[in-house]
C-alpha cells in the first residue's frame, strides 16, 4: 500500500511534490486544474523531473466540476476535450491512471439523460486512453453516484473504465456507508482510493482520520481483504501538515494491523488534540 496526498490547485506543483516527499509520502495525487495547475499551461517536464528527483509516484486527478453531462452540447464537448488534454498531459508526466467525476448537473432532465451523457463523454475518451496508455477511472460522488447500483449504471456500460473509490464520500448523504458494498461488487475494477473523515450528512469536511464518524478501520479491513494493495490518497485539507502526518501514521498503523480497532479509535484520535 502506498500513501499520498493531493496538491492544492493554486500552488506550484513542484513545491507540493517537495513537501510531500519531506513528509514521507509515496506519491502525489496530482489535480490538473486552475489556477496553479491548469492543463493547458502546466509544465509537465518540470513536474516529471521533480517526481524522479524525489522518487515519488503520481496518480492523475481532474476537476470535479467539468460538465460532461451538460445539456448544452457545446459545453459537454468542451469538457470532453479538456479531459483529452488532461490524458495527454498525464502521459507526459508519467501517470498510469486519471480520475473523472460523474456529472449530475442537468436541471429538468431525467436520470436516464444524465447517465447517457456521462457514458457518451467517457466513451469519447477511450481512443485517447488507447493512444496514451493512461487509464480512466470513475470516482463515486455524494448524491447520485454513491452506491454500487448508481455507479453500475456507468461502470457496467463501459468495461474499460476503472473505479476510484472515495471512502469519505461513501459516508455522505446515505443511511450507512456504502464503501463495503461497492468494494464487494466492483473491487476487481478498483484502481485508486481516497480516504478522509467526516461526520456524515452533507458536509464533505475532509477531516483527519479519527476526528469524525467514519469507521475507516472496518473499511480498510474490507479493502485489504479484497486484495487491494495500491495507492491511497489522504484527502486531509488543512494548512497544518501535522493533521496529514497524523492521518498518514494512523493509516499505516491500521493497514499493518498493529493495534485493535477500539484502541485506534480511542487513542489515535486523541493525538490531534
Amino acid at each position: 500500500m502506498e500513501v499520498g496526498a493531493m496538491n492544492h490547485p493554486a500552488a506550484d506543483a513542484v513545491g507540493e511534490i517537495r513537501w510531500m516527499s519531506e513528509l514521507g509520502l509515496d506519491f502525489i495525487d496530482l489535480t490538473l486544474e486552475p489556477p496553479g495547475a491548469a492543463p493547458a499551461s502546466v509544465d509537465t517536464l518540470r513536474i516529471r523531473r521533480a517526481l524522479e528527483e524525489h522518487q515519488m509516484g503520481v496518480v492523475g486527478h481532474t476537476a470535479y466540476y467539468l460538465p460532461i453531462a451538460n445539456p448544452f452540447e457545446s459545453l459537454r464537448r468542451a469538457a470532453v476535450e479538456e479531459l483529452k488534454l488532461c490524458l495527454r498531459k498525464f502521459a507526459e508526466i508519467g501517470a498510469k491512471w486519471m480520475n473523472i467525476h460523474p456529472d449530475r448537473h442537468a436541471p429538468f432532465h431525467s436520470r436516464s439523460f444524465v447517465i447517457e451523457k456521462n457514458v457518451e463523454s467517457l466513451r469519447a475518451l477511450l481512443p485517447v486512453v488507447e493512444e496514451t496508455g493512461v487509464g480512466i477511472m470513475l470516482e463515486n460522488t455524494p448524491g447520485d453516484f454513491n452506491d454500487a447500483n448508481q455507479l453500475g449504471e456507468i461502470l457496467d456500460a463501459i468495461p474499460e473504465l476503472g473505479l476510484h473509490l472515495d471512502i469519505g464520500h461513501c459516508n455522505l448523504l446515505v443511511r450507512e456507508n456504502t464503501a463495503n458494498e461497492i468494494i464487494h461488487r466492483y473491487g476487481k475494477r478498483l484502481k485508486h482510493v481516497h480516504l478522509h473523515d467526516n461526520k456524515g450528512g452533507a458536509a464533505d469536511l475532509h477531516l483527519p482520520l479519527g476526528t469524525g464518524t467514519l469507521n475507516f478501520e472496518n473499511h480498510l479491513q474490507v479493502l485489504k481483504s479484497s486484495g487491494y494493495d495500491a495507492t491511497i490518497t489522504l484527502e486531509v485539507f488543512s494548512p497544518d501538515q501535522h493533521y496529514l502526518a497524523h492521518s498518514r501514521d494512523v493509516l499505516r498503523t491500521v493497514w499493518n494491523g498493529q493495534t485493535s480497532a477500539g484502541r485506534k479509535r480511542g487513542e489515535l484520535a486523541c493525538a490531534c488534540v
